[in-house]
């Protein structure tokens, strides 16, 4: 790092507001030891609506015709579209590092939510 006293003066503002700016950016997240634990889904079911996106996580067993809801994350149409590319660009990542990833045969749930339909 610059040593800060050999620095004119205009610039010592600028590094020191530069930095200032940057703490008050910083954002510190909590994660519980339950969340850190975290809850497998092997199936996403997605809906929209005009004001948001909903992203149901489901766990779902081989031969058993029923499962539940795991975990529900509901965005807004913007927050969707910025979670799609960062995780086309962690897929990208991930396929750079490790190869492809291979798509599996589609199978083929009846879904039966017990509510009104979803519209997508």
């Amino acid at each position: 790092m610059l040593n800060n006293f050999l620095l004119p003066l205009h610039l010592k503002s600028f590094i020191m507001d530069e930095q200032q700016s940057k703490d008050q950016h910083q954002l510190n997240i909590e994660l519980s030891e339950e969340m850190a634990e975290g809850v497998y889904a092997n199936l996403a079911i997605i809906t929209h609506s005009n004001a948001e996106f909903v992203v149901d996580f489901v766990n779902v067993m081989p031969g058993i015709p029923k499962a539940k809801v795991k975990s529900r994350i509901i965005l807004t149409p913007q927050h969707a579209k910025r979670f799609m590319k960062a995780l086309m660009d962690n897929v990208k990542k991930y396929e750079s590092v490790n190869g492809a990833i291979q798509d599996q045969e589609p199978i083929n749930i009846p879904m039966n939510f017990g509510g009104p339909a979803a519209q997508a």
